[in-house]
């Protein structure tokens, strides 16, 4: 028995070890050796062309039970993006936080690149291209409009609208115009903040002799399976918060397993009688999401089909019916949502413009109620010093502060353990044959001196959920994307790019992955072998030697996890050790730091005491 808080200890600990060795050997390889793959796979799409030909006219909006077609006619692949946007005339945009252009062919939202963001690091790289038309490489558009039954053409993909104006502005919205020749005017509305928010206000007059039956749809289309980072702690895929139905979040993969849904080759899942909420698809960082009228009723879906050898993916919600009435008009104004998954920049939407649960966009996890008040901690500090790292170590010595009493107990009581460890080795030599005895004399030990063998698990009970929280918030907030530190960390949401087995970039030669293992994880590696030698040596030779190699273990572990987090971990241990140090001054127990240090690189064993 005397051997259980440590024992608990090393349980506890390697209960966390498991939970990130999964996350690093299993769940995914390294989020830099994703980037890379990623930039490739890019690279190669836009040299090569993708394998199928994406339809010109794109899918219209399903009507009620039914799911989004496209009509026939497949263009020729473009030789380039460029190409590609040249097919249609358009509209440019041009805001402070977008660029691009709106197609008045088919009256899309279809091109959208993000001028405050780069590809890596060097501001001189590409800006993230969010929306591409189709013809390109990638389809990913935003399209909205009417479905409707006895109300004769309607716009489609292949419809040309007639333009007022020649550019897209905060202060200046894009009027569309076209009449279908069979009595219906549809003129189309668009405008954009400063941001990432484009409001669409579609209105239709009925010119002719009969009334008509119209359903306002908006809908989120991207051709082709992207590559996804992989990580379990992130989701990558379609999203949506379907009013009562909560948040929905499907992978492309799990996609594919739903039940046929609508027209032939289509898979999927819809909710119907949906108010509030939006529907999308998201990255780890970007995302592009229609938001329906938050008081209206409609019917959202989520959907995977077969273009050839190309897969579809559409997030999509269908209004209710509209009677147009001769001589009247009907109206439907929704949103889109194109760009960076900015934290107040998604909360103000949600805010101002009522979107239910918007912030959600966000993976903040299950773990929610820690997470984003970690980011809001850290983002404050930010605001304060300037700095992300900065604040790390400020929220850190604040998080130190707040659980100082739990960690002075759970110290006191380790420091009580260790001045009565003569008398419980004493008492397992005593009863070394008869453990039952020995457990009962253990028990009367802690008692008499007023022990809690399990305290000592405490401080690490208490690191995991903010160890893992903030893990979450450097891992998918962007404002942590290629955040800088001090000296070679010039992104703390990517692991320390340096490496020992290069000398640091001395040596002309990248190691393997399994061998990446910079600066910072090794400052991290000795904070933990000096937190483990602050503690007397198990007398178990199998625990000791466990202690002995879990530095080593986690320095090669935390190689590939984001620097922030390394920082983090690095900064706790200095800190756990001062006030340890401290506690167990003040406690009169000898701190055998020195000894311990002495004896593991002391080139003879230390004799056992007889």
């Amino acid at each position: 028995m005397g051997n259980d808080k440590t024992n608990m200890i090393i349980a506890v600990v390697l209960s966390l070890a498991v939970l990130l060795g999964w996350n690093y050997f299993v769940s995914a390889p390294q989020v830099e050796r994703q980037r890379q793959e990623q930039a490739a796979r890019q690279a190669q799409a836009a040299k090569d062309g993708p394998a199928a030909s994406p339809r010109e006219g794109g899918p219209a909006a399903p009507l009620p039970g039914t799911l989004p077609g496209a009509p026939a006619g497949s263009p020729a692949l473009a030789a380039s993006r460029a190409e590609a946007l040249a097919r249609s005339p358009r509209v440019r945009i041009d805001t402070p936080a977008l660029a691009g252009s709106v197609a008045l062919k088919g009256g899309r939202i279809d091109d959208v690149l993000l001028k405050n963001y780069h590809e890596t690091v060097d501001n001189s790289s590409p800006r993230i291209e969010l929306l591409s038309p189709t013809g390109s490489a990638n389809p990913y558009y935003a399209e909205f409009g009417w479905v409707g039954q006895g109300a004769g053409p309607l716009p489609t993909g292949d419809t040309l609208w007639t333009a007022e104006g020649d550019a897209l502005t905060p202060q200046k919205p894009l009027v569309l115009t076209w009449d279908n020749g069979a009595g219906l005017t549809f003129r189309r509305t668009i405008s954009v903040d400063d941001k990432f928010m484009f409001t669409v206000a579609d209105a239709v007059e009925n010119k002719g002799g009969n009334a008509v039956t119209l359903y306002p749809y908006g809908l989120v289309s991207r051709w082709g399976k992207p590559h996804t980072q992989g990580y379990y702690v992130l989701h990558e895929g379609l999203i949506g918060v379907l009013g009562d139905q909560g948040l929905q979040e499907f992978t492309y993969d799990k996609l594919a397993k739903e039940n046929p849904l609508g027209a032939p080759g289509t898979r999927g899942h819809s909710w119907t009688g949906v108010t509030g909420g939006f529907l999308g698809i998201t990255d780890k960082y970007w995302a592009a999401t229609t938001i329906p009228d938050q008081k209206t009723p409609y019917t959202g879906s989520f959907t995977e089909r077969d273009e050839g050898a190309t897969k579809v993916y559409q997030a999509s919600s269908l209004g209710e019916a509209r009677a147009l009435a001769p001589g009247a008009t009907v109206t439907s104004e929704q949103h889109l949502f194109a760009g960076a998954k900015e934290v107040g920049t998604i909360d103000g939407y949600e805010k101002s413009l009522g979107i239910k649960r918007f912030d959600l966009l966000i993976d903040w996890g299950w773990f929610y109620f820690i997470t984003k008040p970690m980011f809001k901690a850290l983002d404050f500090f930010y605001r304060l010093l300037g700095n992300f790292g900065v604040s790390i170590l400020v929220v850190t010595f604040i998080l130190k502060l707040f659980f100082l009493p739990i960690a002075n107990r759970s110290y006191v009581s380790m420091a009580k353990m260790k001045a009565v460890q003569p008398e419980m080795t004493a008492i397992r030599e005593r009863y070394a044959d008869d453990k039952v005895k020995q457990q009962q004399a253990m028990m009367e030990l802690y008692k008499k001196e007023k022990i809690n063998p399990v305290a000592g698990c405490w401080p690490v009970l208490v690191q995991i959920p903010v160890f893992f929280a903030l893990y979450k918030v450097l891992f998918v907030t962007i404002e942590m994307r290629h955040a800088p530190f001090f000296g070679w960390i010039r992104d703390l949401a990517a692991p320390d790019p340096t490496s020992l087995f290069n000398l640091f970039g001395l040596l002309p030669f990248t190691p393997p992955d399994i061998l990446h293992l910079g600066i910072w994880p090794l400052i991290m590696g000795v904070t933990m072998f000096v937190q483990m030698k602050m503690n007397p040596t198990p007398p178990d030779p199998v625990q000791a030697q466990v202690f002995t190699f879990m530095p080593i273990i986690f320095t090669f572990m935390l190689g590939s996890f984001p620097a922030g987090l390394v920082i983090y971990w690095a900064w706790n241990n200095t800190l756990s050790v001062i006030q340890q140090y401290v506690i167990m001054r003040r406690n009169g127990v000898k701190v055998e730091l020195w000894d311990n240090l002495r004896s593991t690189f002391s080139r003879t064993p230390k004799a056992a005491k007889s």
